[in-house]
């Protein structure tokens, strides 16, 4: 006969993770504004400017000051992050695995409004792939954003994204991305009101078992 291991309970997102998010949204939205200020001083699509509701700071100088002050909560935050996520197998646990077919069925149910968002312990295909997509684009813009911010001391970087122009290009398609996720977590957060209240409060707790050194048998 096994003996059943002991579990703890835990919640979905523990309080480094929810104070990390919060970090992260703030952060994000201060890099955002603040960018499209100084995109405004030297555009990339003519003529597409960002109005001045929409920008941090009142001229590009202002808006650089406010996009410096971001990237360091942004990127170490960030990197926190990902640290916190590999070791503790929250990443792979909430994102993997991804089936294309999954996403297809995913995509699908939602056209004809058969998604479910009971379950907040669980991600569905198209979530996941949301998720990485914008971790990816933030690892782009941490790269891109270097190479802008230090051109010299960053040059392999510069050259690896094709010159800085091309470097420009890059780290305002990342931007597109990264907003487009945004708007979309923000409109589910919206529909499903429960998921902003367990990013507070750290939503339902969980059955994990605790560290054992081995199953004994009789």
């Amino acid at each position: 006969m096994t003996q059943e291991r002991p579990t703890k309970e835990r919640r979905l997102h523990p309080l480094a993770v929810r104070i990390m998010h919060w970090i992260n949204a703030a952060a994000m939205m201060v890099m955002i504004t603040s960018g499209w200020g100084i995109y405004n001083d030297d555009v990339i699509i003519h003529g597409l400017h960002f109005p001045g509701y929409l920008r941090l700071g009142e001229w590009a100088a202002w808006s650089v000051n406010w996009h410096f002050a971001g990237m360091w909560f942004f990127g170490i935050n960030g990197l926190i992050y990902l640290t916190y996520g590999f070791a503790t197998g929250r990443l792979r646990e909430r994102l993997l695995p991804i089936r294309p077919r999954d996403i297809v069925k995913t995509v699908i149910d939602t056209l004809h409004f058969k998604i479910a968002h009971e379950d907040l312990t669980v991600y569905n295909a198209v979530q996941k792939l949301l998720y990485i997509v914008a971790i990816l684009a933030s690892i782009n813009q941490a790269l891109t954003g270097l190479a802008l911010w230090k051109p010299v001391q960053f040059s392999s970087l510069v050259s690896l994204f094709g010159g800085f122009q091309s470097v420009r290009v890059f780290h305002f398609a990342g931007m597109v991305v990264i907003v487009g996720f945004v708007i979309v977590h923000v409109a589910l957060a919206v529909l499903v009101p429960k998921t902003i209240w367990a990013m507070l409060a750290g939503g339902p707790r969980l059955q994990s078992p605790k560290p054992s050194r081995g199953l004994s048998k009789s």
